[in-house]
């Protein structure tokens, strides 16, 4: 769980104690924690249990309403049992606003329940884009400049994302007839009428209903009042827009079909509506629920809240998208901080974008770091020294489909937004058209390809980026077999590794269809995540089990993780058979794991 100052809401800035260096003879002195923006505190109204697998109120509606019932007499909250999650975990309603004394007393008194696995507060998740504007129309050059744009125009003729259906689980659908024609019938997750503004809970109609705020502080202490953003149809229009209409603009995937899936509304919108939203986009059963009829194959999560952990209800409902063969593509925030302190971003199995602007620079809004698996185009509407609120290069925003009413639908139209919510449909755009192109490829071969063909950032970043902007060309040719360059055909593996301390593991790679020996300039892309990288030996192996060693290790190396390409002679090896990407850890006290590596040849 996350610590209690996370608690009341989507959270309050913390800092985390120094760890004490270990003892001689390597000391090494632990990281500083990173300070995070505050986003708006709205107080927790439930939490969620799950139960044991053998405890009756794991399968017993009528157990788990009694148990609340104890709990509240134990607490002196006014608890009750609400509904059961896709997961099987039980949504408890605290009866109203609740101090974060009360809820810590509530979650105490679950934890110490010997049936209960794990308890966790229904936070809160924001739209991930930064103020709307009002401007003119702006070229899209995130699909096609040389600097900054995601070279997509290429992978056209591979792929334009037919038969794949991308959900975007986000404030639902202002109608717009620029996307009409590729929308799919999509569901409304918001179980709170109040916060849904549709006069009832959960129900099939996605129609984005308005997010606006009447007045500053009504959604918790920091929320400003404001208009709606109709965030769902600008994330909506950069995946699928229809394209060669003779209006407004192109989608990534402009073929795929868009299947909105709203949760979020007023004062934003609560992980169980979302991990329940994720669960029933990619197949999956949601207790209530009419059946998705249209599964998804790629999710976009252009939202998110602070959170130093991935709750639970999150990361049950991501496993089971993946393992439903769903890919899950998540903003990593906008608050200029570390992503590990957001989430969904900070949850595993998903690809997490951080945003770029046209420059080809980190957007300065952007969160980074260690964690963060890829970056594409977000846009800078404004530069960073600009007044904050200001519309100073509209231009370089990311244009998509919106809606002109202040807070009910009204006109539909076109307006640039930034944000790491416009740099996620980037990657869903991009799954969707390697989906499409080869529909064979599963969620862990879409990350590992799409993060195996990015190209290093052209300006600066600091803090991680991943591996750099996504190269939708370069991407799509790689999986169908065609050679960007002579011999340049990549073999990727993104099966997640554990390295333990002074332990030595292997990553393998099989490759088949080739002729002749290995290049004699083999690329070998590595992504290893591992605190103080010095403590790493990497060597590959060839299929005759020859070893070429690509990285030594250092006692003064300190920095984090393994983030590089490596030309190696290979030529006197076969090409064909199986690779081994060998890692050893030659010293104690940090450890981490193989995210993702490559073969180009």
């Amino acid at each position: 769980m996350a610590a209690t100052a996370t608690i009341a809401g989507v959270v309050a800035t913390s800092s985390v104690a120094l760890a004490a260096a270990p003892a001689a003879p390597s000391p090494k002195p632990a990281p500083a924690s990173q300070a995070m923006t505050t986003l708006p505190t709205a107080p927790v109204e439930d939490v969620i249990v799950t139960y044991k697998s053998k405890a009756a109120e794991a399968g017993s509606n009528a157990a788990a309403r009694s148990d609340a019932a104890a709990k509240a007499k134990e607490t002196g909250e006014s608890l009750s049992f609400e509904r059961r999650l896709a997961s099987g975990a039980a949504l408890v309603d605290l009866g109203g606003e609740t101090s974060k004394k009360d809820v810590t007393d509530v979650m105490a008194a679950f934890r110490a329940d010997p049936s209960v696995a794990s308890v966790e507060p229904d936070i809160r998740a924001y739209a991930m884009a930064v103020t709307p504007n009002d401007t003119d129309y702006a070229k899209q050059w995130d699909l096609f400049e040389a600097t900054g744009g995601m070279n997509v125009p290429g992978a056209w003729d591979k792929g334009t994302g037919t038969g794949v259906t991308v959900a975007v689980i986000d404030t639902g659908y202002a109608a717009h007839t620029d996307l009409a024609a590729n929308i799919v019938p999509g569901y409304d997750f918001i179980s709170s009428s109040t916060d849904a503004r549709d006069g009832n809970g959960r129900d099939s109609d996605a129609k984005d209903e308005g997010d606006w705020n009447a007045t500053a502080g009504e959604c918790g202490t920091g929320s400003t009042a404001g208009n709606s953003s109709w965030h769902g149809t600008h994330v909506a229009g950069t995946i699928g827009a229809t394209a060669s209409n003779a209006k407004g603009i192109a989608g990534i995937a402009y073929s795929a079909k868009i299947q909105p899936v709203r949760v979020l509304g007023k004062c934003g919108g609560s992980s169980s509506d979302i991990a329940d939203a994720i669960t029933w986009a990619s197949g999956g059963t949601v207790p209530g629920a009419t059946a998705n009829a249209n599964p998804a194959k790629v999710i976009n999560l252009s939202l998110g809240g602070a959170s130093s952990t991935c709750p639970s209800v999150y990361q049950t409902a991501i496993n089971g998208a993946v393992s439903r063969g769903t890919t899950v593509v998540v903003a990593a925030g906008n608050s200029n901080a570390n992503a590990s302190g957001f989430t969904p971003a900070n949850c595993a199995g998903v690809i997490n974008v951080a945003s770029t602007s046209r420059e080809g620079n980190r957007s300065f809004y952007s969160n980074f770091g260690s964690i963060i698996d890829v970056s594409a185009p977000g846009g800078e509407t404004r530069r960073a020294t600009d007044t904050p609120g200001t519309i100073t290069t509209p231009e370089n925003g990311i244009l998509s489909t919106l809606n002109s009413g202040t807070t009910t639908q009204s006109v539909e139209n076109y307006k640039p937004y930034q944000g790491t919510s416009m740099a996620a449909p980037h990657i869903a755009g991009l799954a969707a058209l390697l989906k499409s192109a080869k529909s064979t490829l599963t969620p862990a071969e879409i990350e590992s390809a799409i993060k195996s063909n990015a190209r290093p950032l052209p300006g600066t970043c600091t803090g991680g980026c991943g591996s750099g902007i996504a190269d939708a060309t370069k991407t799509v040719n790689a999986v169908t077999g065609t050679p960007t360059t002579p011999g340049g055909t990549t073999f990727s593996n993104a099966t997640n590794v554990t390295i333990s301390d002074n332990a030595t593991v292997t990553s393998s790679i099989t490759v088949t269809g080739r002729t002749g020996n290995a290049p004699a300039a083999l690329k070998v892309a590595v992504d290893i995540k591992h605190t103080w990288r010095g403590d790493l030996v990497v060597d590959l192996i060839a299929p005759d089990g020859t070893m070429r060693n690509l990285k030594g290790s250092s006692s003064s190396d300190s920095a984090d993780n393994v983030l590089a390409t490596y030309t190696v002679d290979a030529s006197s090896e076969i090409a064909n058979g199986t690779w081994k990407l060998q890692v050893r850890d030659v010293a104690s006290g940090d450890t981490g794991y193989i995210d993702t590596w490559s073969l180009t040849l």
